[in-house]
Formats: structure tokens, sequence, C-alpha cells
């Protein structure tokens, strides 16, 4: 059991959820969790090896940088079943467990290739939880998710190709950016971390997928790429200063955006540029901190998700211009959700304070100060608008008249336990910090950490009362906050297609002129089946644009 890689068992099983009774569904899924969690006890070493064509797979590889990510997937995953336990629709809780073990199996991938093939599961997977939401706005989202997260997958094989002839491995550990094989790994892990400008697809994903799928999106996706990072390029300069500005760039459209689970995209891409600029500075301290973080964020992001789910659940919107007054009749939920907020928001004797202290102090060590400062304003930049506006405009504000039900049991039993997860993280940080990759010694709870906290949330909060008191809060409207994904939403578009037609006009001519008897006959059988490979209207040239185009690749990698 215990040379199995974790998370395969997960996946197995997922295939015979949707033919079991509902009840008996997810406590076979809460089973079969907790057999893949038996692996994680494997220890340090390679536990499962196999060898195709010379080339030595390490299926199962685990340390003391696999193990934290292992214990906190399988924890989110489980969360997520209890969460969703009302929910009758098999769809969700297939394609989330077949996620969330996709998930774990990539974080103990030993080589580039299994990890490309676990990469590519996650985004397979993970796209059907959006399309389970089946409106028009979650069934084009997640057609642009998937382009995204499968063309991330594509530079990662090429990459790994690339670097398997440029160092003659495939191991997947430490490597320099100075080739193009790595480079191409880097913008491939950058894309699935949304790095500055790469980003649209997380926040217009995330809030178009169910309620369930949104908080197993914001639990896996994400923190699978910051393990892979960790992982490949610790010590890499260049992500300080990308992290710093993923600090800082949500914040803007956070602070002007209505729906509150876009709020928390936002909220959760900042929170990443945390964990980065940490793996940039690459020390021990710092490697830490990042991993701490991913593990409380991982749980109080899901509960802050889990909240507004709950009120989505009773309601039907997530839009602060509707909500308002819902402490009356869903207290509990507020509770829990306040929870969430002070956690993100580091506020102590809770996991952020924790966490995003162990980072703080690494970047204080390595003297980069002004990388320090965007980090602070970035902190009060989160508080303000997941600490504040989401339980704000959810709970009080203005009274909406809405009176719903107290969510499910189940959605509360959930919400509770992630709380007890938050709040323990908070008041023992000691033993919290003994699952980390390195030894810390280190004591969170020191006067200046706690006072120049409590006077970033004061102030904080005083800054949003008088905005909120002068009118000069941006008001909540209905409104569509624009992003990187307008490039390849409508820009993209606009530009390609004539650069298609363009091209398929000289592939046409090179019909008759430069293609080969070969590519002629392929284009003929496939023109026999009369399948358009490229467009409904010349599919025998459109065939032949197509393998030219994979020649010319071809070509040029030989080349390479």
């Amino acid at each position: 059991m215990t040379d199995i890689t974790p998370g395969l068992l997960m996946i197995i099983a997922s295939g015979f959820v949707p033919y079991l009774p509902h009840h008996l569904r997810q406590i076979f899924i809460l089973i079969a969790i907790a057999f893949s969690s038996v692996s994680l006890t494997a220890g340090a070493g390679m536990h499962w090896t196999i060898n195709i064509l010379g080339q030595e797979l390490i299926l199962h590889n685990a340390d003391n940088l696999t193990l934290p990510f292992g214990v906190v997937f399988h924890l989110a995953a489980a969360l997520n079943v209890v969460y969703g336990w009302h929910e009758r629709r098999p769809v969700e809780h297939t394609a989330g467990l077949a996620y969330a073990g996709a998930a774990i199996a990539a974080v103990h991938a030993g080589d580039l290739i299994t990890l490309f093939i676990w990469w590519e599961a996650t985004a397979i997977t993970s796209v059907f939880l959006i399309l389970a939401r089946g409106t028009e706005r979650a069934n084009n989202a997640a057609m642009r998710y998937l382009l995204v997260q499968v063309a991330s997958g594509v530079l990662l094989l090429a990459g790994a190709c690339l670097y398997w002839r440029e160092a003659g491995s495939l191991s997947f550990d430490i490597m320099e950016l100075g080739s193009l094989g790595t480079w191409l790994i880097f913008v491939a892990f950058g894309i699935k971390a949304a790095f500055p400008f790469l980003n649209g697809w997380l926040q217009d994903g995330y809030p178009e997928a169910t309620i369930i799928g949104t908080v197993m999106l914001s639990s896996f996706t994400t923190k699978l790429a910051i393990y892979a990072f960790a992982r490949g390029f610790a010590g890499t300069e260049y992500l300080v200063w990308i992290g710093a500005a993923m600090t800082a760039f949500p914040v803007f459209f956070a602070v002007i955006e209505n729906d509150l689970r876009r709020v928390l995209a936002y909220s959760l891409n900042n929170q990443l540029g945390f964990m980065i600029v940490a793996i940039g500075i690459g020390t021990e301290l710092a490697i830490n901190g990042a991993v701490a973080h991913a593990f409380a964020h991982i749980i109080y992001k899901a509960l802050l998700f889990m909240s507004m789910g709950a009120v989505m659940y009773r309601v039907g919107t997530a839009n602060a211009t509707e909500l308002g007054g819902l402490y009356k009749s869903m207290p509990l939920t507020m509770i829990f959700c306040i929870v969430g907020a002070m956690s993100i928001s580091a506020f102590p004797m809770f996991s952020g304070f924790t966490a995003k202290a162990v980072i703080m102090k690494a970047v204080g060590y390595e003297g980069l100060i002004y990388v320090y400062l965007i980090l602070l304003a970035a902190s009060a930049g989160v508080l303000h608008h997941s600490g504040i506006k989401i339980p704000y405009f959810t709970f009080f504000s203005h009274d909406s008249g809405l009176r719903p039900k107290e969510a499910p049991m189940n959605m509360l039993i959930a919400m509770a336990i992630a709380s007890v997860f938050c709040i323990g993280i908070g008041v023992m940080p000691t033993t919290f910090y003994q699952i980390l990759p390195y030894n810390l010694d280190y004591q969170p709870y020191d006067a200046s950490h706690i006072v120049g906290q409590f006077q970033l949330v004061i102030f904080a909060m005083l800054a949003f009362t008088f905005l909120m008191r002068f009118g000069f809060y941006p008001p909540e409207i209905a409104s569509t906050v624009l992003n990187s994904d307008w490039l390849y939403r409508k820009f993209a578009p606009f530009i390609g297609k004539p650069i298609l037609t363009v091209l398929n006009k000289i592939a046409e001519g090179a019909n008759t002129v430069l293609i080969s008897f070969a590519i002629q006959i392929m284009a003929r059988i496939l023109y026999i089946f009369k399948h358009p490979v490229m467009g409904p209207v010349t599919p025998g040239p459109a065939a032949i644009a197509l393998l030219t185009l994979l020649m010319s690749v071809l070509f040029l990698v030989n080349i390479l």
C-alpha cells in the first residue's frame, strides 16, 4: 500500500462513484481518500519506478517537501466531500475525486514526464467542475480554462523534452534558468500559478464553477504550481519580483468587483504572490514560509469559498449589491466566514498570522526592503477586500430583506472543521511548524509582530470605515471587471483569425507547389473521411495546412 502513488487509488475509485447510491457514494469517497493517505506514511525515498524506452520514470517520490502538500491535499479532498454531501449529482463527486487524486499524484512525481501526465490530468478532470454549472457563461469559461490549462501542459512537455536533451535527465529536481527547456517549464508553471497577465483563467473560471466546484478548484491547481516552483526553481531571483507584483496586482480589481466569489479569486491570486516571493528567496526559512502559507491558505480560502457557497446555495447569488443583513438568518455561516476572514487577514491567534509571519521574516532577513513594503501594503489590501469587504457586504451593510434558512448541516460541519484548523494552526504554531520541510525554531508571538499586526488591522478597519462613511469607497454596482483574460477572449481571436486565414491561403498554394507526395496522400485520406481538421469549408487544404505546421514544428525542434 505504501509503495502505491498517493492519489492513484482516488483516481481509480472515481470510476465507480457514478454507479453508487448517494450516501454510499460519499462514504466510499471518504474511504478512498483514507486509503490513499496511507501511502503518505512510506517515508522519504523513491517507492515506485518503472523503465520505459530506457528512461526511468519515478511514479512515487516522497520527501519532506511532498509530505505537507500530500497531507493538506487529502484534508481538502475530505472536507469537500463533507461540504458537498447534499449534492446528489455524481458528476461533481466523480470529477472532484479524480481531480484531487491527480493533484496528489503530481506532487509525488519524481520525473518531468510523470509530472506532465498528472499535470494534464488535473486540467481534464477539473474542467468538469465548471461545466457542471450548466450555464452558457460556465460553458464558455470552461473552454477557455481548458485551453489555458492544456497549453500549460504542452509547454511543460516541450520543456521536458528539451531539458532531457540538454541535461540528459528527466529528473524533477532543482533547475536553473538559462536554456529554452527550463524557460518553457518555468512558463508552464507560471501559467498554473496565475502569474500577472497569465492569471485571467483563474478569475474567469473559478466563479463560474458550481458551488462545490469553486471550493475544490481553490484547493489544488494553483497550489500544485506552488509545489512545482518550490521543487524546481527555489532560489530563482525572478520569482521574488514576479511574486511581489502578484501580491499588488489583484488588489485593485478586488476592491471594485461586485461578485464576491470573484473577489475571493482575486484574493487567491494575491496570496499566491507571497508564496512565490518566498520560493524566489529560496532559503530554508523562506521555503518553510511558502509551504506553511500554502497549507494554511488552502484551508482558510476554502472556508471563505464555503461560506460564500452556502450563501449562494440559499439565495442564489454572491453579488454584493444583492446581499446584506444575512447575519439575522445565517448566523453560523457568518461566524465561519469571519473566522476565514480573520485567518486571511493574519489576525493573531489565526492561521494566517503564524504562516505569513515566516515569509515576512525571511524577506526581512534578506534585506529586501522594497519587497517587504510591497508585501506589507498587499497585506493591508487583502485585509481590506477579503477580511472586511466579504463579511461586511454579505452579512451586514444594508438590509437586503433576504431571510434564507441557515446553511445545510453538512456545509456547517465542513466549515466548522475548517474553522477548527484555522484556529488550531494559529494557537499552536510550534506543532504546525513540525510538518514543514526544514526544522524551524521560530516563535511568531513576539511583541513587535503582534503590535505591528494589530496596527495593520486597526488602521485598515479605520480606513474602510472612513471611506464608507464619507462616500469615497467605490460603490458596489453590477458591472464586469475586465482583466487579462480579455486578451484571449476578444483580442486574440480578433488578431488571430486574419492570420489563420492568410496561413490557410498559403497552405492552399503549397498544396500544388511545395507539399510532398506523402503529405498529399495523407491529406486525401483525411478528405475521404470528410472530417475537416481546421474548418468545415475546405477539409483537404485544411488538413494539408495542419500537416505542414506539424512538419515545421518537428523541423524546428530538430534544429534546436
